[in-house]
């Protein structure tokens, strides 16, 4: 394998793990919602992150790449923080969605920053469908970010 896919690799590896974090924080904060609205958009996501995954795993398996399992220890404390917010919060689905929206903020960072490399630039397939997840995701928060300004 060369420098180049393996670079590549590692940085899909590590977009597959933050969607596996991503996948199971909203899959938490979909439980924990009272407002079946919010419920229902949280479980949007938690469908769209593991479609998200699936996309990347197909295209590490074209650059003959090993997929990461689980998810990565940032995920796990950006859950953990999830749940302290359910735990002590007067409003979990306010404070929900403003993690939410700080995660998301977070993925889009993550994602300029893989197809953004000049150093390792993405095979032109691959770059599609991360610019595809990319624009999905800047779609959703605009959405998240209106239900928490009416919250």
């Amino acid at each position: 394998m060369s420098d180049h896919a393996k670079k590549i690799g590692e940085k899909l590896n590590d977009l597959l793990e933050k969607n596996y974090d991503a996948e199971k924080g909203y899959k938490k904060a979909a439980e924990n919602a009272k407002d079946p609205k919010i419920k229902d958009i949280f479980n949007k996501r938690v469908s769209e992150r593991y479609r998200f995954g699936h996309e990347i795993k197909t295209e590490l398996k074209k650059l003959d790449v090993e997929p990461d399992k689980g998810g990565s220890t940032i995920g796990s404390v950006h859950r953990t923080w999830i749940d302290v917010k359910n735990a002590f919060s007067s409003d979990n689905d306010e404070s929900m969605l403003e993690e939410a929206i700080t995660g998301e903020e977070a993925a889009l960072e993550d994602y300029k920053e893989a197809l953004g490399d000049t150093d390792y630039p993405m095979p032109a397939e691959t770059a599609k469908v991360l610019t595809q997840q990319k624009i999905a995701i800047e779609l959703e928060l605009n959405k998240i970010k209106q239900l928490e300004e009416f919250k």
